[in-house]
């Protein structure tokens, strides 16, 4: 007898988190370390989101609530979801969660059986891939392509699709590429699925980074096209827009109120509830003419540090970044980085159980944190299957401008030091 499940085996992690013990392994070192690897916006919670959750607590409201969400906040995300994406939402297809990860792994355990199939985007939040082979699912990335800005055609989607394609993610703006749907992008997707899929297949448009939009760009739901809404669950959440990472409030709309009874019933196992008073905080900031003010500065300031990165990362010898349109990531090509540095020879030289283990962007991720201590994700952070060839970094610039100035001119030098690489190989350490 074995003590532990197979199916544990099969759930991975979120590398953002994973670096952490490293950090502050480097930090108790007296090192200064630049934090570009969470995607957690560096702004206070908004006072007025603030302001409620106190009153709220003052108010005694701490206790046992509907785990389907408490009826003021579901009819406050149905009507802002509705008027913002042109739908008739009733307020019971509203499911609130403890976050916007939840709904990820529970929909895959809800419409998925093993061997299904599950079609989600590469590079794209690592939680997509990490819960599918722990269902017993199967998981068929869809590759972003760099040269259509990290967007997919519905050609792309459709030679994907089988009879065992049961669940579709989608990601519109994205983690990590910051890539932004347009409207005619969608119509495209949505009439492949439409023609390929079965009625009961499902539609995940994960839309967290709905306002965190830049140079004019606009939100578009995959749910707005016709014949879609009684497809596709929309999920988001407070996390991004309000910069309320820690209160760990998400939300669904699903398709019916059927289907909403179930995931009400999957919070009740698991969560019971989710706290009252910052659910009462999440209706007001969705309520609050104040609201649009605060993501406003941050989406300004988003704007001006992604300009920066960006205008900073092309100067670099072997780097290559595109223009992100929304989130507030970049994602460079270090493919001339790595063939600068001669990572690609020895990651070719490595035992094949380390090979297994790392990449060659992580082992220039795992210099550059070590070594000039700047705290980036790589590649395979966001999609392991078939990404071998892959070079790229993930940079978040939701911290502050000083520390991405320094950031990049650590990085920079970084990239010039290849005898400093080499020192960092020989040493045989923190290869992932």
């Amino acid at each position: 007898m074995n003590l532990i499940s197979d199916r544990t085996s099969r759930i991975h992690t979120e590398n953002a988190f994973k670096v952490g013990p490293y950090i502050a392994a480097l930090e108790e070192q007296g090192h200064k370390v630049v934090k570009c690897n969470l995607g957690e916006p560096d702004f206070p919670l908004p006072l007025h989101i603030r302001e409620e959750v106190k009153r709220q607590l003052d108010l005694d409201n701490t206790h046992y609530t509907n785990p389907q969400g408490v009826p003021a906040l579901r009819k406050a995300v149905a009507k802002y979801i509705g008027e913002a994406r042109g739908l008739d939402i009733d307020f019971e297809q509203v499911v609130v969660f403890p976050g916007g990860k939840p709904p990820i792994g529970l929909c895959q355990q809800t419409y998925c059986n093993p061997g299904d199939e599950i079609i989600y985007p590469s590079p794209g939040f690592p939680i997509y891939e990490s819960f599918i082979r722990y269902v017993g699912a199967v998981p068929v990335p869809l590759h972003l392509r760099e040269d259509l800005g990290f967007s997919i055609t519905g050609a792309d989607l459709e030679k994907l699709i089988t009879p065992k394609t049961k669940l579709i993610y989608l990601n519109f703006p994205s983690n990590p590429t910051g890539g932004v749907a347009t409207p005619e992008q969608l119509e495209e997707i949505a009439d492949v699925i439409k023609r390929r899929c079965d009625p009961n297949v499902r539609i995940y448009s994960d839309e967290i980074y709905e306002n965190i939009l830049f140079d004019g760009s606009r939100h578009y739901s995959i749910a707005s096209i016709e014949g879609m809404a009684e497809k596709t669950i929309i999920a988001t959440g407070a996390s991004k827009s309000y910069s309320w990472t820690g209160g760990r409030i998400g939300w669904a709309v699903f398709p019916n109120v059927a289907e909403a009874k179930l995931f009400t019933n999957l919070n009740i196992n698991y969560f019971s509830c989710i706290p009252p008073y910052n659910q009462e905080g999440a209706r007001l900031a969705i309520e609050s003419p104040l609201s649009k003010d605060s993501i406003a500065e941050m989406n300004k300031a988003f704007e001006e540090r992604r300009d920066f990165v960006v205008d900073a990362l092309n100067n670099m010898p072997g780097v290559e970044c595109q223009l992100p349109k929304g989130a507030f990531y970049v994602f460079p090509n270090i493919a001339g980085v790595v063939r600068d540095l001669g990572i690609d020879k020895v990651y070719a030289s490595l035992p094949e159980e380390v090979k297994k283990t790392t990449s060659p962007s992580t082992l220039f991720q795992m210099f550059l944190l070590w070594e000039y201590h700047v705290a980036t994700m790589d590649r395979k952070s966001f999609g392991q299957i078939g990404t071998q060839d892959m070079h790229y970094l993930r940079l978040s610039i939701a911290t502050g401008i000083r520390d991405l100035k320094l950031g990049m001119e650590r990085m920079a030098a970084a990239i010039a030091d290849k005898a400093g690489f080499e020192k960092f190989i020989a040493k045989g350490e923190h290869f992932s």
